[in-house]
């Protein structure tokens, strides 16, 4: 899909998106519940539908309308056997999943896009190896086996919180206590909090001190009623409007919630003053947003980025060689990336989405000021199908094709 973007001005006040991180992480819990439960405010973005699939294929009934899911809980003892889960090309659904699949004997074959079976594994990898269990990675697909037992897994804290994240859906549910050591530089530990309170909210305990986090066995998860929150890193790219000038009101969001991405407000100021330095380590998918504005703006310096080079793409590689389009130049090391100052010129060719939903909604943003025309800008239905409508109705002249 293609799509044109004329240079002009948003204002107008609009409902963020729900989250779709805590979405994830409450149909999960919803369906380890041994009853019904009910998630409402979820929005049918590729990514949550390939985790409600994937659950539905581990044996959990879900039906899901008007964007309110009831979801009956599956029971771990009777996975199928040979259950296959198409993740499509959600890191969360693939890393949230392995170890819930991990607490059946049965043989889970997990398949996804190229791209997602090359993003890190290892971890699980190395817990596997460790347990002698079975973990066979193929371009397109992962074939595991439990049952996973209860002990001390340790975690690489720069990888991703996703692994930390997977390992506290399926550790209470264990007969016995286990322990996740999570190695320093901890990083994204906003996402880790959100895990724990969603835990938290469906009757689970787990206690995470230091760089610890404890995991009592034998629990049981308590079916709920929850409500999603509005969504910080997605209303992120509607607020970056403001800070090319227009007039965005965006409602829904709280501003005590434990989403990391809510730091994107000191992150525009900084870049509107002209900051120094920036850390993207807590918050990848800030990255390209953030990067877009340095364009626009004066430049920046971003630390922290060894994480965004293993999203989607590589989003720090891919900015840089969008960025490129519109005039701007970028340097790019290990875990360093420095945009240049420059005046922005309209791009003379089309600039393309690297089937990234990050970069996609982060080039239509600049392009708001110099026009431009965005191939593979269906990579929004990632994260927020409705992006594109959203702008239109704040008055940024959108054409999809």
């Amino acid at each position: 899909m293609q799509v044109t973007v004329s240079p002009s001005a948003a204002c107008g006040t609009m409902t963020a998106p729900p989250s779709k991180s805590y979405a994830h992480r409450a149909l999960i819990c919803a369906a380890l519940s041994g009853g019904v439960s009910t998630v409402r405010s979820v929005a049918p973005s590729q990514d949550l539908l390939a985790t409600m699939d994937c659950l539905r294929a581990l044996g959990a009934g879900i039906d899901c309308r008007n964007g309110i899911a009831e979801v009956t809980g599956l029971d771990p003892k009777t996975i199928p056997d040979g259950a296959a889960l198409s993740c499509r090309a959600s890191g969360s659904t693939l890393r949230f999943l392995v170890p819930v699949a991990l607490l059946s004997d049965k043989s889970i074959r997990f398949t996804g896009v190229v791209r997602l079976m090359e993003r890190p594994l290892s971890v699980y990898r190395d817990i596997c190896a460790l347990q002698g269990l079975p973990f066979h990675l193929r371009p397109r697909q992962l074939d595991i086996r439990g049952p996973l037992v209860p002990g001390r897994f340790e975690i690489p804290g720069d990888v991703s919180s996703q692994f930390v994240s997977g390992l506290l859906f399926a550790l209470p549910l264990l007969p016995g206590s286990s322990t996740i050591e999570i190695t320093p530089p901890v990083e994204s530990r906003p996402y880790i909090e959100m895990t724990l309170a969603m835990l938290s909210s469906f009757g689970v305990d787990a206690v995470f001190s230091g760089n610890s986090i404890h995991v009592p066995g034998g629990q049981h998860y308590i079916p709920q009623e929850i409500m999603i929150e509005g969504d910080w890193s997605n209303a992120a790219f509607f607020l970056a409007l403001n800070v090319l000038g227009d007039h965005v009101s965006v409602s829904g969001l709280l501003p005590d919630s434990l989403q990391g991405d809510k730091v994107c407000q000191e992150f525009f100021a900084a870049l509107q003053k002209g900051a120094p330095s920036i850390d993207l380590s807590s918050c990848p998918d800030l990255g390209p947003m953030c990067m877009a504005l340095a364009g626009a703006l004066h430049g920046a310096v971003f630390t922290g980025i060894r994480r965004l080079r293993m999203k989607e793409s590589d989003r720090c590689a891919a900015m840089a060689e969008e960025l490129a389009k519109f005039g701007v130049m970028s340097e790019i090391s290990e875990n360093k990336m420095t945009i240049h100052p420059a005046a922005l010129r309209p791009p003379a060719e089309p600039l393309w989405s690297h089937d990234d939903h990050r970069i996609a909604m982060a080039l239509a943003v600049l392009a708001t000021r110099t026009g431009g025309v965005i191939d593979g800008a269906e990579a929004v239905e990632k994260s927020l199908p409705d992006y594109y409508t959203r702008l239109q109705k704040l008055g940024i002249e959108v054409t999809v094709s």
